[in-house]
């Protein structure tokens, strides 16, 4: 496949799949990189995993949200892009991307912040060195969102439906049972981006989106990067103001009337949960999540 394919084909993908996309490529490159240089396996990823050391911390910032591009193995790695997956298809048949982004990085975000203060706090976790790598705290932020902002949704798992909140519980409990037991620092994590979603979403429903100011910031941070055009020379053009006028008022009536019936979709979900729609109202959804 050439390089236009690929770029086309990743053009093509969701949100979702595009990070389950990078993180694949992430886990070959750190899986070779080494091995083809004959270096320690360690001599990349060490630069962007997450240490439990602040002082380690000040000396590569980055690494509270590069961490979670990092897996310890293909296990891992797996049951984290195929968590990622399924419930990226739930959450952006409901939100677009900008949204589903916020709560995935702010999770990655506030578990690290759970692992690292964890660690500092309190004194079963002193004079221990830990480093956490995994995508698990921004896929438990967007699952626990889910499972906050659609509590009824009732889901497949293997042979019975299950309530979206019986698995949001089951996980944090297990979570919170296997801590002191293995792998503490990853179940603080987990922790961390668990609190977010459910933060996240519960105060979505009040119609406040606690994620906006860090939309704002990656939308300034991404603009810093983007080349400037350049300017095309100057030029006399005709323009019939009245009909553009017309064709600008159109445009703005659709995409408000389009947005209308977004917001009263994700209303009568809230009221009466997602079972209530008709399918029309669920294909209509799923085409807004396939276009973000």
């Amino acid at each position: 496949m050439s390089q236009p394919d690929l770029k086309y084909q990743y053009s093509r993908l969701n949100i979702a799949e595009k990070l389950i996309a990078i993180n694949v490529l992430v886990f070959i490159v750190n899986g070779l990189v080494p091995f083809l240089l004959g270096i320690p396996k360690n001599s990349f990823v060490q630069w962007f995993e997450l240490p439990n050391d602040i002082v380690g911390i000040a000396f590569q910032p980055w690494s509270i949200v590069t961490y979670s591009f990092f897996h310890s193995g293909f296990g891992h790695l797996f049951w984290n892009m195929l968590l990622v997956y399924f419930v990226g298809r739930i959450f952006l048949n409901l939100f677009d991307a900008k949204r589903f982004l916020n709560v995935y990085i702010l999770g990655v975000i506030l578990g690290g912040l759970f692992f690292v203060l964890g660690y500092n706090i309190f004194p079963a976790f002193f004079n221990t060195n830990a480093y956490l790598i995994g995508a698990s705290a921004g896929a438990s932020a967007v699952l626990i969102f889910v499972c906050t902002y659609l509590p009824n949704q009732e889901v497949r798992v293997v042979f019975f439906n299950v309530k979206l909140w019986y698995i949001g519980a089951f996980v944090v409990l297990t979570d919170l049972i296997q801590l002191p037991l293995s792998n503490s620092g990853g179940h603080l994590a987990h922790l961390g981006g668990a609190f977010l979603g459910y933060l996240y979403a519960s105060q979505l429903l009040k119609g406040k989106d606690i994620g906006s100011g860090f939309s704002k910031f990656m939308d300034a941070f991404v603009n810093v990067f983007k080349r400037t055009e350049k300017k095309a020379p100057m030029k006399t053009v005709y323009k019939n103001k009245r009909t553009s006028n017309s064709s600008s008022s159109t445009v703005d009536y659709d995409k408000k009337t389009h947005q209308k019936k977004i917001d009263a979709i994700l209303d009568k979900i809230s009221k009466s949960g997602y079972e209530s729609l008709s399918k029309i109202e669920k294909d209509f959804l799923f085409k807004v999540g396939k276009e973000n």
